[in-house]
């Protein structure tokens, strides 16, 4: 049996998830079950705790951006996150997603 879905409306900058169209600014609308929404959750999570952990390692100038595990964490959810809302998504979505060629080499992990 599937699982009942509901749509939502995601703004991936600011990693809200709403089920009301009107109460926030969004980019992507998707038809997702609740187990799917707490796994975006996670991945929105995630990228929050590493962005926090980036903001304090930009203190330290003598590590450099590409030795650094939370910007590689950022950009690892990042991908993640366009392909939950790739799979989930409505036409509209799906058609942005693939004109900006993010996920042309992502394989999931």
């Amino acid at each position: 049996m599937e699982a009942n879905k509901h749509t939502y409306y995601v703004d991936l900058g600011s990693g809200e998830i709403s089920r009301s169209r009107a109460d926030s600014v969004w980019n992507f609308k998707i038809e997702a079950t609740d187990e799917e929404i707490t796994k975006l959750r996670q991945i929105f999570d995630s990228n929050y705790d590493a962005d926090i952990e980036g903001f304090l390692r930009a203190h330290i100038p003598v590590l450099e951006y590409h030795h650094d595990r939370p910007n590689d964490i950022s950009d690892e959810n990042l991908l993640r996150a366009y392909q939950m809302l790739y799979e989930l998504g409505d036409e509209d979505a799906k058609k942005h997603i693939d004109s900006i060629g993010i996920l042309k080499d992502f394989t999931s992990k």
